[in-house]
């Protein structure tokens, strides 16, 4: 399908639930762009949620985002209960501002919802010639705290970007769970099976129907250290900011009606601020390019590093449009029938 006719669909589907023109197509934008960069588990697969929370009234379709507290390096963005992409995308570009000035801009959220792939909010950063990170409460608790049982994390995403010189900025985007949850509901639509080592039920052995997967936990990367790791995401982009963490997280899929007070934050750098300015990116692509190559193991690809390839593909989706999944494009035809729009993709419809 056609980008742009991807995007006017989404927009539309939006605006139906009474999201005003102009939020809607930059939510629709961010929505496809994380499928143009590859990120298709938290791009325009999560409509069918977002349109659910603005039915339930969880997700203002109106909100009005405020900077709600700043200093010169600082500042928390008041997302009003709106959808995510607008108060990450204001919390993003005025992280930027602040590190043109400042050196540093670090600007959380609160009052936020799902917001798709942080690597939304950190590619601009490195293009721009800046060093970025960013990190999210997971929109639902699938984590127990290490060696317990109630669920009490969410997958608690973090992101980081760098500049490089040539087409491909260092992207890092990753949970801190083996999967993304993300991942196993795209399986589920798909009615495949998850791998061995994504979830465990109670009982501690592995769950792999997805189906099943309120029946037991998602599993941290690296046992005990990726706990730690989602509690202190939990600290800075949750408790820090005036948002949810631990008990106090709604599960904005199971939950259409509640806030879920989703806490992000978005941190831009400024290498002039080091004393190094344009001599980050050339000394960051001479490492990258030793990285690469290095000898593979027998049986390995080359070394590849985090956003390798990544902007090559997305002009490619952009130019040729983007492929969805069968599953996909059926749920998007039932959305847009649920919404009074045609289907975008009649043969899908016909197939039944």
């Amino acid at each position: 399908m056609p980008v742009h006719t991807l995007r006017d669909f989404v927009s539309a589907a939006l605006q139906s639930k009474g999201v005003p023109h102009d939020d809607a197509v930059k939510v629709a934008t961010l929505m496809v762009e994380a499928d143009i960069f590859g990120y298709g588990t938290h791009g325009v697969f999560r409509l069918r949620q977002y349109l659910a929370r603005l039915d339930g009234g969880g997700c203002n379709p109106t909100p009005s985002v405020t900077v709600a507290h700043e200093t010169i390096a600082t500042g928390v963005i008041d997302g009003d209960d709106g959808l995510g992409h607008l108060a990450m995308s204001a919390a993003r570009d005025l992280a930027i501002e602040k590190a043109r000035t400042a050196g540093i801009g670090w600007v959380g959220v609160r009052r936020g919802n799902h917001a798709g792939p942080l690597a939304l909010y950190v590619r601009p950063q490195a293009e721009v010639g800046l060093l970025g990170m960013a990190a999210a409460v997971g929109s639902a608790n699938h984590v127990p705290p290490y060696g317990g049982t109630d669920l009490l994390l969410g997958t608690n995403p973090i992101a980081f970007s760098a500049p490089a010189v040539g087409a491909d900025p260092f992207v890092f985007d990753m949970a801190t769970t083996v999967a993304a949850m993300g991942k196993i509901k795209t399986l589920l639509q798909q009615g495949k099976e998850m791998p061995e080592g994504w979830m465990v039920g109670r009982d501690g052995e592995p769950l792999t129907d997805p189906a099943r997967k309120s029946e037991g936990f998602l599993l941290p990367i690296g046992g005990a250290k990726g706990f730690g790791l989602s509690v202190a995401i939990g600290l800075m982009a949750g408790a820090l900011n005036g948002a949810a963490f631990g008990s106090d997280v709604v599960d904005f899929t199971n939950d259409t009606t509640s806030s879920t007070n989703t806490g992000l934050f978005v941190v831009a750098l400024d290498p002039v601020a080091f004393g190094i300015g344009d001599d980050f990116a050339s000394t960051a692509s001479r490492v990258f390019d030793e990285m690469r190559a290095s000898e593979p193991l027998p049986g390995h690809n080359p070394v590849r590093l985090p956003g390798d390839g990544k902007t090559a593909a997305a002009d490619a989706r952009r130019t040729d449009g983007l492929a969805l999944n069968p599953a996909l494009r059926r749920d998007l035809n039932v959305l847009a029938a649920d919404c009074g729009l045609p289907a975008p993709f009649p043969d899908e419809q016909a197939k039944g």
